[in-house]
């Protein structure tokens, strides 16, 4: 048994990181100490002032275990990887896992080539970025082939030049051929140059060396050619106009800011290179409660850079952040040079974070309106039905179908919608055992016994542990049960739930005749409800949804061959006989009560077979009496 007490006593005076652990040994929350022995007696200490998140996180607290380092700096990096691993509930968490795409330029090799990445490496490569847009960049790169013929093929050169034919790229004159020697090391390197300059943000040479070759064109009557150049002028444009001139001192930075509203916020992030905005970006964050703003911005300031390959000069934020110091240290090390922290108040820094913040409550308001319009889709529609059907605590709805074809093994699913939306993660599906040949009652009973049976037993095996019976993949049941169909499936699953002695309400999901939803069969009674109603779609959803699943496992089943006919067990009777079979008389039933002269009638069955296929049916009913 721990004893929080007995093991408060035994910190060490050492930095370190600590996890909190719940009675289900789920880590609930990490944190990094300068002292340990300090930080987490606090959490337990009754006169020590918390934030309400803390208090409730404190309040699930069943155990607690702590690693020590050898500085705060070890903790603060083995803090933020540990928090991406295991995303505990109560630390605020980065929603958005990103990666940028950068522009890599191989200036180390003897001819460097551009390419596109995710991942910037220390191996003496140029690297511009990040970029917001993929497409961006593939059209940046795009366009340097096109004006620099740049190569972007992986033959190691100059050692492989004269080994193979030129590529397609040349033909299509998007590369020089270094691989041939048609373009001598020096003049590659020019282009290589100027293609740099374009990329630093200077595209007047590259726009004026091209109007020269058009007009050049022109002169000599290749308008054709006139025409390209002209093309390559108006995407060099477009490119440069992407690019927009924040500064003129042409460092490197990122500009955070926040916004908040109760338990959400949003934060926005300019990305600043050589002074000009390649791009932005919005991030949400979970899990805020009553934190401040300081310590929002310093959870995304750790979870964003310890997986972002490109670190900036400067780092500014709409706060001064804690941990400042420490925090500075860690990345001018994984940067391998010196970084800063800077909260500027005026100027035209304060100005570009001024616009991110307005970035970010702009996103904050669209998010919330978007937000306001699901409850109104999923929440709504679940309080309407709980009016229409005079339920209260209608929160999660487990729905069951049942998907065969003629003669073939039964399936069903259970589809789980929780608030109104899908719950995909516990989705379960059946593969009935116990019932041969179609008949949906019979499969519908097997399933709903199998699903609730399992449940209990889980409930009972998980308590004996003493672990919480409500997480197993079985133990949560349904505040109501929806029946695809009326009152047949609706009896069964009463019966079924009788057996059990479980009391859950079941509802029956009718449709017409067009196989639509028309209402709902309830206490012997069919409650209708109207068709622009949310409850309506939630319903319509659901029972599509239950449906889909079925006929999609039953599927995959067929297509891995799991599934097969009962005439694939009469003698004489292959593929190619029992689909002429099956076209012939539409269902088992049919085949199973036809005559021996009957089934001659069939294309490709024989007298033998016929006899064969009427003794299987017969001798099978026989052994059934």
């Amino acid at each position: 048994m721990f004893d929080i007490q007995e093991e408060l006593k035994k910190l060490p005076a050492k930095p370190g990181v600590y996890l909190m652990h719940n009675a289900q040994d789920e880590i609930i929350y990490v944190g990094k100490a300068r002292i340990l022995k300090n930080r987490v007696r606090q959490y337990f200490q009754s006169g020590y002032k918390r934030s309400i998140k803390i208090e409730h996180m404190v309040s699930h607290i069943a155990y607690f275990e702590y690693i020590i380092t050898d500085s705060e700096l070890e903790a603060l990096v083995l803090e933020c990887n540990l928090i991406k691993e295991h995303r505990p509930h109560y630390n605020t968490m980065l929603k958005d896992d990103k990666s940028y795409p950068y522009i890599k330029v191989t200036v180390q090799e003897d001819y460097p080539r551009i390419l596109f990445c995710r991942n910037v490496k220390r191996d003496k490569s140029k690297y511009f970025g990040p970029y917001t847009s993929a497409g961006a960049v593939k059209e940046t790169i795009e366009l340097m082939h096109k004006v620099y013929k740049i190569r972007n093929c992986n033959r190691l050169l100059p050692r492989d030049i004269g080994k193979e034919r030129p590529c397609l790229y040349h033909q299509i004159n998007q590369c020089d051929a270094p691989c041939q020697g048609l373009v001598s090391k020096e003049e590659y390197k020019k282009n290589v140059e100027q293609a740099l300059r374009f990329l630093n943000g200077d595209d007047k040479k590259i726009i004026q060396d091209l109007e020269e070759k058009m007009q050049a064109a022109a002169a000599e009557l290749e308008f054709e050619q006139a025409a390209e150049y002209r093309d390559l002028i108006d995407s060099v444009k477009r490119i440069g106009e992407k690019q927009k001139i924040n500064h003129t001192d042409g460092d490197d930075r990122d500009i955070i800011a926040l916004a908040k509203a109760g338990d959400e916020a949003v934060i926005s992030i300019f990305f600043i290179r050589n002074g000009k905005l390649l791009g932005r970006d919005h991030f949400h964050m979970t899990g805020i409660g009553d934190s401040e703003k300081k310590e929002i911005l310093m959870d995304f300031v750790k979870q964003f850079y310890v997986g972002t390959p490109f670190i900036p000069k400067e780092i500014l934020t709409q706060e001064e952040i804690p941990d400042k110091e420490i925090l500075e240290k860690w990345l001018s090390d994984k940067r391998g040079a010196k970084v800063v922290f800077q909260t500027p108040k005026r100027g035209s820094k304060h100005q570009m974070m001024e616009l991110a913040y307005k970035n970010a409550q702009n996103v904050l308001i669209k998010d919330s309106e978007k937000l306001k319009r699901e409850e109104h889709r999923t929440i709504g529609a679940v309080h309407e039905l709980e009016q229409l059907l005079g339920i209260r605590g209608l929160n999660r709805m487990e729905a069951f179908d049942i998907s065969n074809t003629n003669g073939y093994e039964n399936v069903a699913s259970m589809v789980v919608f929780e608030k109104g939306k899908a719950r995909r993660s516990d989705y379960r599906k059946f593969k009935i055992r116990t019932v041969a040949g179609p008949d949906d009652y019979r499969c519908m009973e097997e399933a709903l016994e199998r699903r609730f049976a399992h449940g209990i037993r889980e409930k009972e095996e998980r308590e004996e542990k003493g672990l919480d019976p409500e997480l197993g993949s079985f133990t949560r049941f349904p505040d109501i049960l929806m029946m695809d169909g009326g009152k047949g499936q609706v009896n069964v699953a009463l019966q079924v739930l009788e057996r059990l002695n479980l009391h859950i309400p079941v509802c029956g999901m009718v449709k017409d005749d067009f196989h639509r939803t028309r209402g709902l069969y309830y206490n012997n009674e069919i409650i209708q409800f109207p068709k622009n109603s949310e409850a309506f779609r939630m319903i319509t959803r659901l029972q599509d949804e239950a449906h889909r699943f079925a006929i999609e496992y039953h599927k995959s089943l067929r297509s891995k061959g799991q599934v097969h006919s009962v005439l694939d067990d009469i003698r004489g009777v292959g593929p190619a006989r029992r689909k002429a079979l099956m076209r012939h008389f539409k269902d088992i039933g049919k085949i199973r009560q036809a005559t021996v002269e009957e089934l001659t009638q069939v294309d490709g069955i024989t007298q033998n077979v016929a006899e064969e296929i009427f003794a299987f049916f017969h001798e099978e009913d026989t052994s059934k009496k």
